[in-house]
């Protein structure tokens, strides 16, 4: 389904986006995926592609460093001999807590991952992705469910739906198309790093399907955004939840 398509994925040595480098490299792409600093963990995914027969390189980049988001595109870009496909899945972690008690470097690390690295990639993308290319940002379905202590990610997050929107406007007349996942409640060390087991419990209850999403949930909604059954959706925020209440 992917076979001669090229790919980036962000973060894309754990969780969802390993799940995502997995899955399109299943359908046939070439990616290159970006990693922040478990190289064991990158070098498993090499391992697990390669065995199922597939493509995929692993780039260090510490997207805390704005450089760093252009230079694994730069670098992704000569590695593949084009891109086709980029999907910005790379989040920051972070502590939940009060807006109140927020710092300021706490905010500007959030949005540095979450939105501004984010806006250089699809940059990067709009300048330099062949036509009829693809970009997924992967968002969070907790923009239209904010809780208190989510104020920085939630922002971060909405500004990364925005800058879909847009892009996807922008780059229409090339046949790109440009849209938004938001998982709902998924089974990744994001999630368990930061609720508490009591709620935990609680969230699988909260969903239409009764259980917690896993990374594979995710991915499968991402190839089909990037692979020729997604060529009429465009501008949209797909939110993969599980039917979360």
């Amino acid at each position: 389904m992917l076979k001669g398509k090229t790919a980036v994925v962000t973060g894309g040595s754990r969780g969802i986006g390993r799940a995502v480098v997995e899955r399109l490299s299943r359908d046939g792409a070439r990616v290159v995926f970006g990693y922040g600093s478990n190289e064991a963990a990158a070098e498993e995914v090499v391992r697990t592609v390669a065995e199922a027969g597939g493509s995929a390189i692993a780039v260090r980049a510490d997207l805390s460093d704005p450089a760093e988001a252009e230079r694994l595109m730069a670098l992704a870009e000569e590695e593949l001999g084009g891109l086709d496909i980029l999907v910005n899945n790379a989040a920051q972690s972070f502590t939940p807590k009060p807006i109140a008690e927020i710092e300021l470097a706490e905010f500007d690390r959030i949005f540095t991952v979450n939105a501004r690295a984010a806006f250089l990639t699809v940059r990067h993308a709009a300048r330099r992705l062949r036509d009829g290319g693809r970009i997924v940002n992967v968002s969070s379905a907790a923009t239209v469910r904010p809780g208190a202590g989510t104020g920085a990610y939630v922002a971060s997050k909405g500004a990364l739906e925005q800058l879909t929107a847009v892009a996807a406007q922008e780059l229409g007349v090339r046949g790109i198309t440009v849209n938004t996942v938001s998982p709902g409640a998924t089974d990744t060390e994001l999630l368990l790093g930061t609720v508490t087991p009591q709620i935990l419990a609680v969230l699988p209850t909260m969903t239409a399907l009764g259980r917690l999403g896993e990374p594979a949930d995710v991915a499968d909604v991402v190839a089909f955004l990037v692979g020729p059954d997604g060529r009429w959706v465009t501008g949209q925020n797909l939110r993969a939840t599980g039917g979360l209440a």
